[in-house]
């Protein structure tokens, strides 16, 4: 029998080692493909903690994943989802992606917005499936980026 789906919970800082981990192995394998450091893994997950914009993913072996979603202006960024390898091919990368859309829709956006890099292409293709469109491109820090947005309903 499959246990259920786990439940996001707010990050706290205890959990720092935990996201830095997940990150780090989620991440690291892109940086042969990229010839640099990927965004997420120069990112300052204390400030995410401190912000609240941070969500964890638990289930019965810890953390699981996790989730960065910053407020803007006029829609949600979807700024990071990290699934850690262990615990990748159960759902939790659609249930990540159905709480942003759900929090985004909470706090009253009518669209998601989410950036990857360009050679993220498997990305791409997980982000097409679930109705984002390409909006534009774009070099950031050096980083290519493939700009994504999704009206929510």
């Amino acid at each position: 029998m499959n246990d259920p789906l786990p439940e996001t919970a707010i990050a706290g800082i205890s959990d720092l080692p935990e996201i830095e981990a997940i990150v780090e192995a989620a991440y690291r394998p892109y940086v042969a493909r990229m010839g640099l450091l990927p965004g997420p893994m120069r990112d300052d997950y204390a400030a995410h903690v401190a912000a609240g914009r941070l969500r964890v993913l638990r289930d019965g072996q810890g953390l699981a994943g996790l989730l960065v979603l910053i407020p803007e202006a006029t829609h949600m960024l979807l700024d990071n989802i990290a699934i850690a390898p262990r615990a990748q091919g159960r759902g939790y990368g659609r249930l990540l992606l159905d709480c942003a859309e759900a929090e985004a829709r909470r706090q009253g956006f009518g669209v998601i917005r989410l950036y990857t890099h360009v050679t993220m292409v498997e990305n791409v293709a997980i982000y097409r499936k679930r109705g984002y469109a390409e909006t534009h491109r774009a070099e950031v820090n050096g980083l290519q980026r493939v700009y994504m947005e999704k009206p929510l309903p």
